[in-house]
C-alpha cells in the first residue's frame, strides 16, 4: 500500500490533498457538534439527572473551559513531537470523552467525561489549522481555511436538530455515542491522508515547557471562571479571580523568558501583525457571542415570538455562517488576507450598528439582517485573519500559533458571555429577563449593540493600523523573489 506522502514542502498530490481537506474538516465540525448537540439535551439531562439549572450549565462549561486552558499546550506539543500523532490522540481522546459521557450513571462523571471531550476538541482545533499549511499548496490556504470555518458553522448549526432528533428516538446517550462513528472515520482519514512528522528532527528538539504549561493553566483558569461565576452579581470572588489572573500573567512571561524551550516566544507575541491579530480576534468573538446572549430574549421578550420561531431565526447565523465560509476563502487567495479581513470588519460594523438602532415595529424580520451582515462579515474576516496569521507562522510554532488563534477566540466568547450579558441586563435595568418589559428588553439591546459597534471599530481601527506593515512584508517577499529568479 502506497504511503501518505511526508513532506509538506514538496508538491502536494491533488488527490491527497482533497482527502487531508476532508479529514482537517471533519475535526473541526465535531468538536463545534459537541457544543451546539450538548446545549439541545439540558432540559433532558437535567430531568435525567434532577440537577439545578446552576449546576447542568457545567455541561456546557466544563467542555468550553477545557478548551480555553488547554488549547495552547495541545498545539506546542503538535510542534514538539508532530502534529499528525498529537492530532490522532486527540481523536481518540475524543471518542473516550463521549463513550464516558453516554455510560455515565452519575452528574459528576458525565462532567468528568465533559472534560475529557473538551481536551480532544483542543488537539483537533488547534492541529487542524496548523496542519492547513502542511496538507494543501499555499495558494489554496484561504480556500481551505474558509472550509473549515464552514464547517465549524455547520456543526454549531446541525447540533441543535440532530440531537432533538436522536434524543426523542435514542434517548440523551445517542448525542455522545454518535460522536464514535464520526471520529472512527476521521481518525481513518487522518492515518491515511495527513503528513507523518520527521520523527528524528522532532525527537531532537523535544523540551516540553512544564513550569510554563502549568502557569499558563492557573492563568486561564482563574480568569474563565472570574467570567463565568456569578453572573448575575459579580462580586468580590470575581475581582480576586480576575487579580490572580493577571498576577499569573506576569509570572507566565517571567517564566517564558528564562525558559529553554518555552511554551510560547514572548518575542513573537511582540510582532505587531500577532498582537493585532490575536486582539481583532477577540474583539470580534466577543460581538458575535452578544448575538447568542441577547437574541433570543429580544426575539422571545420584545417581540413575543413563540420558542420554535426563535428557534429558527437564531439558527440564521449558523447557516449564514456555513454559507459563507467556501467562498470568503476564495476571495481571501484571490485579493489577499488584509483587505479582506478589513471588509469583513466594515460588513459587521453595519450589522451591528443596524441593531443598535432597530426598531421594535420593524418586526423580526428586520432583526435578521442585520444578523446575517454581522455573521457574513464575521466568516469573511475569520477566513482571512486566520489565513493571515497561519501563512506568517514559522513551521516550528504552527501548532501553538494556532493555539493561540483559538484562544483568543474563545477568550472573546467567554468575556463576551459574561460582559454582554452584564451590559444586556444593566441597559434593561433588571438582571430577571422574564420580568422585564419588551420596552426594557429593546433598549438593553440598544446598549449591546452600540457597545458592539465600538469594539468592531476598535478592531477596524487595529487592521488599519496594521496595513502598512502588510504592504511591506509583500513587497519584501516580491524582491526577496525576484532576486531568486
Amino acid at each position: 500500500m502506497k504511503p501518505p506522502f511526508t513532506s509538506a514542502h514538496g508538491e502536494v498530490p491533488p488527490a491527497t490533498s482533497r482527502l487531508a481537506l476532508v479529514c482537517l474538516s471533519l475535526t473541526m465540525l465535531l468538536p463545534s457538534l459537541g457544543t451546539s448537540i450538548a446545549n439541545i439535551a439540558l432540559p433532558t439531562l437535567a430531568e435525567a439527572f434532577s440537577a439545578p439549572f446552576r449546576h447542568i450549565q457545567w455541561i456546557v462549561l466544563a467542555y468550553l473551559l477545557t478548551i480555553t486552558i488547554s488549547i495552547v499546550s495541545v498545539g506546542r506539543l503538535g510542534d514538539l513531537f508532530g502534529r499528525r500523532p498529537v492530532l490522532l490522540t486527540g481523536i481518540l481522546v475524543f471518542m473516550a470523552g463521549s463513550t464516558l459521557c453516554a455510560i455515565a450513571p452519575s452528574f459528576n462523571l458525565l462532567l468528568i467525561g465533559r472534560a475529557v471531550q473538551g481536551l480532544g476538541a483542543a488537539a483537533m482545533m488547534a492541529m487542524s489549522m496548523a496542519l492547513v499549511s502542511e496538507a494543501v499548496p499555499k495558494n489554496r490556504t484561504g480556500s481551505a481555511m474558509g472550509l473549515l470555518a464552514t464547517m465549524s458553522a455547520f456543526g454549531t448549526a446541525l447540533g441543535p436538530s440532530l440531537g432533538g432528533v436522536l434524543i426523542a428516538r435514542y434517548g440523551w446517550q445517542a448525542i455522545f455515542f454518535v460522536n464514535l462513528p464520526l471520529g472512527l472515520l476521521t481518525l481513518l482519514l487522518a492515518e491515511r491522508s495527513l503528513p507523518r512528522p520527521n520523527i528524528a528532527a522532532a525527537a531532537a528538539r523535544v523540551t516540553f515547557d512544564h513550569l510554563g504549561t502549568i502557569v499558563l493553566a492557573l492563568t486561564l483558569t482563574c480568569y474563565s471562571f472570574a467570567m463565568t461565576t456569578g453572573k448575575d452579581k459579580p462580586g468580590l470572588l470575581n475581582i480576586l479571580l480576575l487579580i490572580a489572573a493577571l498576577l499569573g500573567a506576569v509570572w507566565f512571561a517571567r517564566v517564558e523568558a528564562r525558559a529553554v524551550s518555552p511554551l510560547i516566544r514572548i518575542d513573537a507575541l511582540r510582532a505587531p501583525q500577532l498582537r493585532g491579530s490575536f486582539a481583532m480576534s477577540a474583539l470580534v468573538a466577543s460581538v458575535v457571542m452578544a448575538t447568542l446572549v441577547v437574541g433570543p430574549f429580544y426575539l422571545s421578550r420584545a417581540l413575543a415570538l413563540p420558542a420554535a420561531s426563535v428557534g429558527a431565526l437564531m439558527s440564521t447565523g449558523p447557516f449564514v455562517a456555513a454559507l459563507v465560509g467556501m467562498p470568503a476563502g476564495r476571495l481571501v487567495d484571490r485579493f489577499g488576507s488584509h483587505d479582506m479581513s478589513a471588509l469583513g470588519l466594515y460588513i459587521m460594523a453595519l450589522g451591528t450598528l443596524g441593531l443598535a438602532l432597530l426598531g421594535m415595529e420593524l418586526g423580526s424580520w428586520a432583526y435578521v439582517l442585520p444578523l446575517v451582515l454581522i455573521t457574513a462579515g464575521y466568516g469573511l474576516f475569520q477566513a482571512s485573519n486566520n489565513a493571515a496569521v497561519m501563512g506568517d507562522a514559522s513551521p516550528d510554532q504552527r501548532g501553538v500559533i494556532s493555539g493561540l488563534l483559538s484562544l483568543s477566540r474563545n477568550l472573546g466568547l467567554v468575556s463576551g458571555a459574561s460582559l454582554m450579558g452584564a451590559l444586556f441586563a444593566f441597559g434593561a435595568g433588571s438582571h430577571d429577563m422574564a420580568r422585564a418589559t419588551p420596552g426594557a428588553v429593546a433598549d438593553g439591546m440598544h446598549l449591546t449593540y452600540a457597545v458592539a459597534t465600538g469594539l468592531v471599530l476598535i478592531a477596524i481601527v487595529i487592521a488599519r493600523s496594521l496595513r502598512p506593515a502588510a504592504a511591506g512584508k509583500a513587497v519584501e517577499q516580491q524582491h526577496k523573489g525576484e532576486e531568486i529568479a
